[in-house]
Formats: structure tokens, C-alpha cells, sequence
């Protein structure tokens, strides 16, 4: 199970994720990433609350990289150490912007 929550100021967006973001919840977050982006120029991912990432959660992450790209930036914070082992693991941690 994922639970999204969101908070907007602007044309930043936060994008709290608690649970688990898997095979199960990844079109999910793809659908809502895709649908409340739009005018986004910082991008951040609360990752506090998030227990567990598989490889259909890093598609996702990086698929949102790649359109943040074009019109802003996207942080990762709050990762746990079991999130950030994954990370580092698959070479994430170079790709993506993780904030300590």
C-alpha cells in the first residue's frame, strides 16, 4: 500500500510517500506525478515514511527525472537507509539528487 500526499506552494510541489512503492503502487504514483506536475519547476520527494522501493519504483523516479529535467529540479529527501542502500545499489544515488 502507498499513500501519496502532496503540498503545493507555487510552482513547488512536495510529494509525501508512505508505505511501500512497488509493482503494485507504481502506476499510482506515475499517474499522479503526471497529472499534478505541470507548472512544477522544483520537485521534491519526502521519502521519511517510505519502507520499500523496487525497480518499478525506480522507473518511476526516473521517468519523473527526465520530464523534471526540462522544466526544473527534483530533490529526494528524508531517504531511510534501507531506501538509500537501494539507491546506491542500482547507481540511483548518481542519477538522482538526494538531499541528507
Amino acid at each position: 500500500m502507498l499513500n501519496i500526499n502532496q503540498e503545493k506552494n507555487g510552482s513547488v510541489l512536495t510529494i509525501g510517500l508512505e508505505g511501500r512503492l512497488d509493482t503494485t503502487t507504481a502506476p499510482q504514483l506515475e499517474e499522479f506525478v503526471n497529472s499534478n506536475i505541470a507548472g512544477t519547476t522544483e520537485l521534491y520527494f519526502d521519502m521519511a515514511k517510505l519502507e520499500y522501493i523496487s525497480s518499478a519504483g525506480l522507473r518511476v523516479l526516473l521517468s519523473t527525472q527526465k520530464k523534471m529535467n526540462a522544466q526544473g529540479k527534483m530533490i529526494l529527501k528524508n531517504v531511510s537507509e534501507q531506501v538509500l542502500e537501494v539507491f546506491e545499489v542500482t547507481g540511483f544515488n548518481d542519477i538522482l539528487t538526494i538531499q541528507k
